[in-house]
């Protein structure tokens, strides 16, 4: 009895020193820090449960790791200084580790046009400015849409969106291959579509930004 309490105390202590190890400064890797993370909690997970208990842990450890793996704050501070605040861009970190720049389609986009807006140049050159600084960071752009109209072409328009925003970045000194992008049309709304503002919130593109080696 006495030797299986040391063993699990050696467990413990071991997978507190592992812990210890995501929480990296800003040049660290997300994916390595998620990766620990799932380790030490699976080593967590194990002491509560046995195997059920050490994949469970290993789904918390995983979220953790990829919370403490990167350091957005600079990053942050630059691209809501780039006049963010004034367009109503919303800049937030994200549960998974990434970095979120949220653009409302007032800013972005004319009705129905994916020509990217001259007023939002500032904030992609922030964009593409720290990721030509910081070469282990990637940026997946999204497009979306309200439910207006038919979806095959809401699909369309906000994967045009979405790479149009993307191939501005490029042309700003990002490598083409360190972006990807997305079109979900109207399937991914965050507001109600049956309202003017449900709507105006839903037409959006998001850039989200992520550690990755």
């Amino acid at each position: 009895m006495q030797a299986r309490t040391l063993s699990k105390l050696a467990i413990v202590l071991a997978t507190g020193a592992l812990i210890a190890g995501c929480a990296t400064p800003q040049q660290t890797n997300t994916a390595a820090g998620t990766g620990a993370g799932a380790v030490a909690g699976a080593g967590l997970g194990a002491l509560f449960g046995g195997g059920r208990g050490a994949a469970v842990g290993a789904g918390l450890g995983a979220v953790a790791g990829g919370v403490v793996g990167y350091n957005w704050s600079r990053i942050r501070g630059d691209v809501e200084n780039s006049g963010a605040r004034d367009l109503g861009v919303g800049v937030a970190e994200q549960s998974d580790g990434s970095l979120k720049v949220n653009i409302p389609s007032t800013v972005s986009f004319d009705t129905g046009s994916y020509v990217v807006k001259p007023e939002l140049r500032p904030v992609m050159e922030s964009v593409a400015r720290n990721l030509a600084a910081n070469p282990e960071l990637r940026a997946k752009v999204v497009g979306h849409t309200d439910s207006t109209g038919q979806a095959a072409s809401n699909q369309t328009l906000s994967l045009n969106r979405a790479g149009a925003v993307a191939n501005n970045i490029s042309r700003l000194g990002v490598a083409s291959n360190r972006i990807t992008t997305e079109g979900r049309g109207q399937n991914d709304p965050i507001a109600d579509n049956n309202t003017v503002a449900g709507r105006a919130e839903n037409r959006r593109v998001e850039i989200y930004l992520y550690a990755s080696k």
